[in-house]
């Protein structure tokens, strides 16, 4: 069982106490049904039973939703059904796009513990429309602010493809930064997922950004505690955006 930091480093559980405090509200989807197939042949069935309840291909498994705009939703599965693993889909009542994220923890030598596997989809609402979500380079050189809470205020720098760059500026993990490996897909104009896997600790996120009029983003986190359990935590708040630069030459990855 890994044991807490000893270098001040502060553990999963203890900087996402609270990071869900300015997050967009719940939406319930009781009696919904959504079918989404995925890129590579993958069906998704999901039966919502009330607000916090889904069955997905017939395994029922707690839910939240976001209504992150008025026709897409944010809804995360943290998997009761399979210990250290969450999905997280994302998908549109009007263009009927969907977007898949399984989040899964590794073994214990695996650097980073978290791992992250993406796939775009369709509903069965009708005929998609607009083009399918896929990887997008439009957030690199872009510089954000994130507030999650009074306590929690974040600057992201987004450096390639593959990088961002972190620091707290308020919680507990003031002064604390690093660069860790994330993944940037646009899923509609101004509406972007963005992960993160860590690699001091073992955590992972799922964010939609809408970086469009609202300025607001919902996620969730999967991770292991300082005593190394698994643990599932929502999140979200609001957006700052300070401004981006754009490389002269050489291009980033």
């Amino acid at each position: 069982m890994p044991e807490a930091p000893t270098d001040g480093w502060r553990t999963y559980d203890e900087f996402a106490a609270g990071i869900a405090t300015y997050r967009l509200p719940n939406a319930d989807l009781s009696g919904r049904d959504v079918t989404i197939t995925l890129d590579d042949g993958e069906v998704l069935e999901l039966a919502f039973k009330d607000a916090e309840h889904v069955v997905c291909n017939g395994v029922e498994d707690p839910y939240d939703a976001v209504a992150v705009r008025d026709d897409v939703f944010f809804v995360n599965l943290p998997l009761t059904s399979v210990d250290g693993e969450a999905l997280t889909v994302v998908y549109s009542t009007t263009s009927h796009r969907a977007l898949a994220v399984r989040s899964v923890i590794g073994a214990e030598d695996v650097v980073p513990r978290v791992s992250q596997s993406f796939q775009s989809g369709v509903t069965d609402g009708g005929p998609p429309t607009g083009v399918a979500p896929g990887p997008s380079r439009d957030l690199i050189g872009k510089r954000n602010l994130y507030r999650y809470s009074p306590d929690h205020l974040y600057e992201h720098v987004y450096v390639s493809s593959e990088r961002y760059a972190w620091q707290c500026l308020e919680g507990v993990q003031r002064g604390h930064g690093d660069m860790d490996l994330s993944t940037v897909w646009k899923f509609a104009d101004g509406l972007y997922l963005f992960c993160f896997r860590e690699f001091r600790i073992a955590v992972a996120s799922v964010w939609l950004h809408d970086l469009g009029y609202a300025l607001r983003t919902t996620g969730v986190f999967l991770g292991l505690t300082g005593d190394g359990r698994s643990e599932h935590s929502r999140a979200g708040g609001h957006v700052y955006p300070l401004g981006s630069v754009a490389y002269p030459d050489a291009q980033p990855v």
